[in-house]
């Protein structure tokens, strides 16, 4: 236990359990985990995108992306097509459905949102957000 309180993986992980339950508990008034969430939103801000494509903005394995796109799917959220010479190549898309449920998620999202930083205090979320940002943006 004397180097659990300086291993950066541990904190970090336990810290994202943290914060992914309490978005999902929010999410779930609309039937989205918090991965749903985000994917669509992107999807909302940049229009289809590959399964590649996706993955990658998402930070994801291409597996695991998958298996959050399923039920999206199944339930009409998301669309995917081939287009083009290369019929391997998958394209998705969020639907007018989807588009719908992101939106009438978005007031739990916020309500999340706010909820972590009462919680935690806004300006030490932004700082956090900062730097976790900055961890993504350079491989490492």
């Amino acid at each position: 236990m004397d180097g659990l309180f300086d291993d950066d993986c541990f904190a970090i992980r336990q810290a994202a359990r943290y914060v992914s339950q309490l978005y999902d508990r929010h999410l779930g008034n609309v039937g989205l985990t918090i991965t749903q969430f985000s994917l669509m939103g992107r999807l909302k801000r940049t229009g289809p995108l590959t399964m590649k494509e996706l993955a990658e903005a998402m930070r994801m394995q291409r597996t695991t992306l998958v298996r959050t796109i399923q039920p999206l799917r199944r339930n009409g959220l998301v669309s995917s097509d081939t287009r083009g010479a290369d019929a391997r190549t998958l394209w998705i898309a969020i639907t007018a459905a989807g588009e719908a449920r992101l939106h009438a998620g978005r007031k739990h999202w916020d309500a999340a949102q706010a909820e972590f930083e009462d919680r935690f205090g806004e300006q030490r979320a932004a700082a956090l957000r900062s730097e976790l940002f900055a961890v993504t943006s350079d491989p490492i």
